[in-house]
């Protein structure tokens, strides 16, 4: 890893009781193992986790601490036992939520990585010496070969950003369920990640319909593919919309019993819907066996996405020139403050995503 820096600079929080003031700072890199790669990052988006976790909802955790794991960025340094037919120097590669896995377990060794009980996760974990796990709001990055994705030559580093946490977030439960022509997939919040979920969809070929709560993103849904539009604030659509879905793919963060019931009721039976949000820690789901006994429901939740699955969705949009809606925010101190306040408003569309890193860390 001689190519490499021996620190890396990075923004963050040097405090979790001082959000949103960013501050930059400077950290060693736990010791590289003969499967690392190094990372330049040129791009980071800004994922609702880095909120949750900044702003403490997940717990506290040790600082200083950069956030940021939608990462794109160019190998720099490949230890020895890397795979030197799919990765080399300069190569463009994307690293998602997680960094790291056991490689033994069950699921290692059948494409389910990301539910490793051991695995390392961006900016919430510590390695074995110690050393803090931090994220993408910096110079460099060492992780895990197996979660560097390479990125396709027709994407972008800023579209391809979100992706890598919230376009994987919603378009697994579509690969899991096996969504393919004609299957007719809800969505429910047409947000950051609702409306690459969309996208994503249709690409697979499915017949989409866009959920929310009024008709106000309704011409929205529409230019980017739906299919059709329920808004849930109007008497009845549960009725009108019943047995019309295979699958729900909720990216909304209400889980109130009766409008959960109501947007599951669009179900066919046996349908699923299957929740992608991560909530303040102590969230409950209510749920009434009775409804989902005689209804024949499913329900169950769904986080990121094995190498395997990141690496298809990356393919999938670059043959679709898939591009999420974006603002981008050259990274500063002040812009990742500016960015958080926006993000934590709701006055992004759809996704933040940080470019500039040439610029800021020279």
């Amino acid at each position: 890893m001689s190519q490499s820096p021996s620190e890396f600079k990075a923004i963050g929080l040097l405090n979790l009781k001082d959000w949103p003031n960013a501050k930059s700072f400077s950290y060693k890199p736990y010791q590289a193992r003969p499967q690392d790669v190094d990372i330049k990052i040129i791009s980071c988006g800004i994922c609702g986790s880095d909120l949750h976790a900044s702003k403490g909802h997940w717990g506290d955790i040790p600082v200083p601490r950069a956030f940021g794991h939608e990462i794109v960025g160019e190998i720099v340094a490949l230890g020895d036992e890397v795979d030197r037919s799919k990765y080399k120097i300069g190569q463009r590669v994307g690293v998602g939520a997680q960094c790291d896995s056991c490689g033994e377990c069950y699921r290692c060794n059948n494409h389910k990585a990301n539910c490793c009980r051991k695995g390392t996760h961006l900016y919430l974990h510590s390695y074995p010496d110690g050393t803090l796990v931090q994220g993408g709001y910096a110079s460099h990055i060492r992780v895990n070969s197996r979660f560097a994705i390479p990125i396709p030559e027709g994407l972008a580093s800023e579209d391809a950003s979100p992706m890598l946490c919230g376009g994987i977030t919603g378009f697994r439960p579509l690969l899991t369920y096996g969504v393919k022509k004609g299957t007719k997939v809800g969505v429910s919040g047409i947000g950051g990640i609702g409306h690459m979920t969309i996208m994503f969809a249709k690409a697979l070929g499915a017949e989409v319909t866009a959920i929310s709560r009024s008709n106000s993103k309704k011409a929205l849904a529409t230019q980017i593919g739906a299919d059709h539009f329920v808004a849930t604030n109007e008497e009845g659509f549960e009725e009108k919309y019943a047995d019309t879905l295979d699958l729900i793919v909720n990216t909304a963060s209400d889980f109130e019993p009766e409008s959960f019931n109501k947007v599951t009721s669009m179900l066919k039976p046996d349908g699923r819907v299957t929740f992608i949000t991560a909530p303040p820690v102590g969230t409950q789901i209510s749920l009434e066996p009775m409804f989902y006994l005689i209804n024949g429901y499913h329900i169950g939740g769904s986080a990121i996405g094995s190498p395997e699955e990141i690496e298809y969705m990356l393919k999938l949009a670059a043959e679709h020139n898939i591009k999420p809606m974006i603002e981008t925010f050259d990274i500063s101190e002040e812009n990742v403050k500016k960015a958080w306040e926006r993000v934590d408003k709701g006055d992004v569309r759809f996704r933040a995503v940080l470019t500039g890193y040439d610029k800021f860390f020279k």
